[in-house]
């Protein structure tokens, strides 16, 4: 109940320009709590053995088990691959590029979103800053002049520069981080994508495959 109390009494402080900088902040948890979600699901759901024993099958020329292996797959990696040994209207290549495509799109949501923030964030604590020294300005130039309108807008000023920086300073932290994941992420979507060019390029099942798909281009 205190720290509501605060924190209303924070906004009111702020001005007018508090309102759009709490809508901003709210985006920003509600976008970091999503991600990180988000990520800690995928991280369980990886599966290096079940991508080994496909990597296994493909090595020893079983197409059929390496597909079965890897079917209803969780791991993003691991669904790559699945999509790849199945494409029945483009070359292997093309398939496994059009899975990876899907799991970065799926993996780097919201990125877009959160450098958004980081950089309104500051500039709407300086729009605030800009309006509290006006409002300074205001009372300096008015015939009845009150110590406590000036400072009053001092600390609008301050106010609203101190949130807006604060919400830019906690997502760019995070924001990193998902970048940082996204890249680990693609590494090993490429790494896999080239193992099973290789293996399947190695014992001609990439032909197979197509031909048992109704490719005979792939």
């Amino acid at each position: 109940m205190l720290l509501g109390n605060i924190l209303i009494d924070f906004i009111v402080k702020g001005g007018p320009i508090m309102y759009p900088i709490l809508a901003v902040a709210v985006a920003a948890v509600c976008v970091i709590v999503e991600r990180v979600s988000w990520w800690s699901s995928t991280a369980l759901k990886r599966a290096p053995k079940v991508l080994e024993s496909v990597y296994e099958a493909l090595e020893e020329g079983r197409l059929p088990e390496a597909i079965s292996r890897s079917a209803g797959a969780s791991d993003p990696v691991v669904r790559m691959v699945h999509h790849g040994l199945n494409h029945p209207h483009t070359s292997m290549e093309g398939a496994l590029q059009v899975a990876s495509g899907q799991e970065l799109r799926a993996a780097g949501r919201f990125l877009g979103a959160m450098d958004t923030i980081v950089t309104l964030g500051p500039l709407l604590g300086l729009l605030g800053t800009v309006t509290g020294i006006m409002g300074s300005f205001t009372s300096i130039g008015s015939a009845e002049l009150a110590v406590e309108k000036v400072t009053g807008g001092i600390g609008e000023a301050l106010i609203a520069t101190a949130a807006g920086l604060g919400i830019a300073i906690v997502t760019l932290i995070p924001m990193n981080y998902f970048h940082s994941r996204l890249a680990s992420l693609q590494f090993d979507l490429e790494a896999a994508a080239n193992n099973v060019l290789i293996l399947a390029g190695r014992k001609g099942l990439a032909d197979g495959a197509a031909a048992a798909t109704g490719n005979p281009k792939a």
